[in-house]
Parts: C-alpha cells; sequence; structure tokens
C-alpha cells in the first residue's frame, strides 16, 4: 500500500517550523523565509484591527524585529508557528492602540482585500483544512457567549476591555470567561489529537 502524499499545508507548516528554529538559533536568512511565508497572513491582521495602512505596516515591522530579537521563546510544543506569530502581531496591534501610536486616518475594508501576492495564501498553506474544521467544531461546542467573546477577541481583535464595556461586565469577569473558555477549547483539540 502506498503512503498518502502529505498535503502542502503539512509540509508548509514544517518548512515555517524549521525557519523559526533556525531564527532562534541566530540564522539571519530563516528571517527573511519568514517574513516571505506570513506577510500577507500578519499584514491582514494589524491591518484590520488598526484600520490603517501605514500603521499596520509599522506594527508588522515590529512584529519582525521583535521576533528577531525573541525567536528563542517559540515553543513548537504549545502552538503552531502561525498560531504563534498571528497572536503576537494581533498583540502587536493591539498594543499600539493602547499606547495612542495611531495617527488616525483610516482605509476602507476594500482596500484590504486586493493585497498583491503571487503566492497561495498563507491559511492555506499553514493551516490544512482538517484542523481548521476541528477548530471550529470545539468553538461551536462552547456556549453563545463564550463563542461570541472568543471570536470578537481572537479574530476580530478586540480587548478585553470592549469586550467587558459591551457586555456591561468588570473586566474580571470577561477575562475569566474567556480563559475559561479558552480552557475548554484547548481540552477539546487536545483530545481530537489523541482521538
Amino acid at each position: 500500500m502506498a503512503a498518502r502524499p502529505r498535503p502542502a499545508s503539512a509540509e508548509a507548516r514544517d518548512a515555517l517550523r524549521d525557519a523559526m528554529a533556525r531564527l532562534a538559533a541566530g540564522d539571519q536568512a530563516a528571517l527573511e523565509e519568514i517574513y516571505r511565508m506570513t506577510r500577507v497572513k500578519l499584514f491582514g491582521i494589524t491591518l484590520r484591527i488598526l484600520g490603517d495602512r501605514k500603521e499596520a505596516e509599522d506594527a508588522l515591522q515590529d512584529v519582525y524585529i521583535n521576533l528577531w530579537q525573541r525567536a528563542d521563546r517559540y515553543d513548537p510544543a504549545r502552538a503552531s508557528p502561525i498560531s504563534w506569530l498571528a497572536t503576537f502581531a494581533r498583540n502587536r496591534a493591539i498594543d499600539r492602540l493602547r499606547t495612542g501610536k495611531v495617527r488616525g486616518g483610516s482605509v476602507g475594508i476594500e482596500e484590504a482585500a486586493p493585497l498583491p501576492d503571487e503566492s497561495p495564501l498563507a491559511d492555506a498553506l499553514l493551516v490544512d483544512a482538517e484542523q481548521a474544521a476541528q477548530i471550529h467544531k470545539c468553538i461551536a461546542g462552547l456556549d453563545k457567549r463564550t463563542q461570541t467573546h472568543i471570536r470578537a477577541a481572537f479574530f476580530d481583535g478586540q480587548t478585553y476591555a470592549q469586550l467587558a464595556e459591551q457586555a456591561d461586565v468588570p473586566l474580571g469577569t470577561m477575562k475569566s470567561w474567556i480563559r475559561r473558555g479558552l480552557q475548554r477549547l484547548r481540552a477539546c483539540l487536545e483530545a481530537s489529537e489523541k482521538a
């Protein structure tokens, strides 16, 4: 029986994981590979949160500078490389909002769509359909309130403070709700990996 070929997304994920390890070991060329493989996805995240192309570019530059300085903090046992980088980009963009570095002037969403790039989208390369389906299945298993808050925080870039204000609850309560939801989500994903 012939072995099934590995999906391109698994190969891309392995290539990114390898580049992250080489960067942590001081290989400068690895940063260029990581940039090439992730720039579109990470720029999309920063642009969606900041709403300004220039600000998103500045935030993205911060991401790669900090990655160069802190690549050794990536732990492949805890997260996929693209998930770690996406969280890093999201947090960097939110930090810029919090510190008031954003100058204002927003870009319409229609300008965010035509990002020039010849290669396949990062999502198609780095997250295979089975894993994405499992994540959505696990999120769907959460109660509606938790689903809404987790999606708003991690997919829409809203801060815990914004969510707490919208729900009219104390910030600590919102953090607890999301933390418990993430724990249930993690348990579901770990169970599916073992199955």
